[in-house]
């Protein structure tokens, strides 16, 4: 499967797309207004210890105080089994107000809650992950051949026998490459700890002592691989940069990193801003003539598959097996694309063949393994509904580009405009009997207006008899639907 990197800078904004044969398949976006956390490393002050949440509140310099779990101050070793793992120390012994420490973030802030840290610190570069003070050596899940995974897992062992002896995770694009590439990366990540540890001696508290690469440079780090045919940049700083990154990191790649200086933006390219402008639509179209609704909510993201105008061309069982079969393509890449992360539940079409069941989620499975994201799904239930989760560490698509409708404040609807008159006339009757005042005048959105003279005429003549008042309206173009006020003359 061919794949393509395009890369768009401007002084404002940089962003990244993963195009994979010819079709958008994730996008990353970086605002010089708020850039990502994640990696970077500061050194932090416990500003409160919450021993009945096994947690503290950390001072790392950003709006909002971080969150630090007992569990992030114990290192796993990523191949132990669950067994193995390490007991959960008290926080309270660990931790004190005012203590100072290196920390990591690993999850950015997300709505109300402040970052994500970790005191298990660790250095990706191209090939290796560094875990300092660690005797881990691991290598990533997505290398498969047991072959391979003993010979890079040896090579670590024996180049770590020669430096301060830190733990190693071996990454996915490490696969193939030889001892002298190890090596390399090994030389370089120890230079990085050590000016961290430098850094962190003199610095001031609740600062950032190491931040991590700008995004068009992790693009590079961590998606370049065999299958990536070319990278395309078109900003010439950026260009220039990414090519003397190249020279240090992929020499051998160098060649596949191209400048884009066409008059057409580079978005426009197969369709990525179109692309991204339907991932902020609830409603994604199926080919068959099915659809997908997504409704992201604070708890979970839920997703229904409908058949639409899809009739088939045998029965109903089979017209419902294709559809699911479809949805479940569209469903993985739409997460990648959303970049949809916690709780999700997927409501497929009831399907009574149980070899159509298992094809479907085998389907989703095999689908959701080229997910950069860690991914865990179950067996459909007995409700007919998938239940699955995905690794959030940064706000979804919609939340990073939108924010809350103004008129209907996130809520996705608004009150109707009968619904606003009756709420109008209420209030008539709460003002009339509170305050003394010979007429009232009424303030509202025309299309509320209208529907008051027009089709509530008769409920105003018989409302000022019972008041004995007189009643006026009047038209307010800037109000929103559901605004209005009522004011006493």
């Amino acid at each position: 499967m061919s794949e393509e990197i395009l890369i768009n800078s401007t002084p404002s904004e940089n962003r990244v797309a993963l195009v994979e044969s010819g079709m958008l398949q994730e996008v990353w976006l970086e605002r010089a207004s708020h850039t990502g956390y994640i990696g970077n490393i500061y050194k932090g002050v416990v500003s409160r210890v919450l021993p009945g949440l096994q947690a503290a509140f950390i001072d790392i310099g950003l709006d909002r105080t971080a969150f630090l779990h007992a569990r992030d101050m114990v290192r796993h070793d990523p191949v132990a089994t669950d067994d193995e793992a390490p007991a959960e120390p008290l926080i309270s012994n660990l931790l004190r107000s005012g203590d100072q420490l290196v920390v990591q973030v690993i999850k950015d802030p997300l709505g109300s809650k402040g970052a994500r840290l970790t005191t298990n610190i660790s250095i990706p570069s191209r090939f290796l992950v560094l875990l300092p003070d660690s005797d881990v050596v691991g290598v990533s899940a997505r290398i498969e051949e047991e072959v391979e995974r003993n010979r890079l897992k040896g090579l670590v062992q024996i180049l770590r026998d020669g430096s301060q002896g830190h733990g190693y995770i071996v990454r996915t694009n490490a696969e193939g490459v030889n001892d002298f590439a190890l090596s390399a990366d090994m030389v370089y990540l120890g230079k990085v700890w050590q000016a961290i540890k430098e850094r962190s001696a003199t610095a001031k508290p609740a600062t950032c002592i190491f931040e991590d690469l700008s995004l068009p440079f992790r693009a590079l780090r961590d998606l370049m691989h065999e299958d990536v045919d070319r990278v395309r940049i078109d900003s010439q700083e950026v260009l220039q940069q990414a090519r003397d990154f190249a020279r240090r990191f992929v020499p051998d790649w160098l060649d596949r990193i191209e400048e884009y200086s066409a008059e057409r933006p580079i978005f426009d390219l197969f369709g990525v801003e179109d692309e991204i402008e339907n991932a902020l639509r609830p409603t994604v179209p199926l080919k068959s003539g099915g659809y997908l609704v997504f409704d992201q909510t604070e708890a979970m993201t839920t997703i229904d598959v409908n058949t639409g105008g899809y009739v088939g061309h045998r029965n109903l069982e089979e017209t419902i097996y294709k559809t699911n079969l479809e949805a479940a393509q569209a469903i993985a890449r739409q997460l990648r694309l959303r970049n949809l992360g916690g709780i999700i539940i997927i409501d497929f079409i009831d399907m009574l063949n149980e070899e159509h069941r298992r094809q479907v989620m085998r389907s989703l499975e095999r689908t959701l393994a080229r997910d950069h994201v860690k991914t865990a799904v179950s067996e459909i239930s007995a409700l007919g509904l998938v239940e699955m989760t995905r690794k959030r560490t940064t706000e979804s698509l919609e939340r990073r580009l939108c924010e809350p409708c103004p008129l209907c404040e996130g809520r996705g609807t608004v009150k109707s405009a009968e619904t606003v008159c009756l709420e109008i006339f209420r209030e008539i009757m709460r003002s009339s009997r509170q305050f003394d005042a010979s007429k009232l005048m009424v303030l509202a959105s025309p299309q509320v207006v209208e529907r008051i003279l027009d089709e509530q005429s008769v409920t105003v003549a018989e409302l000022e008899e019972l008041i004995g008042k007189s009643i006026q309206f009047q038209r307010e173009d800037q109000y929103t639907p559901e605004q209005y006020d009522v004011v006493l003359l």
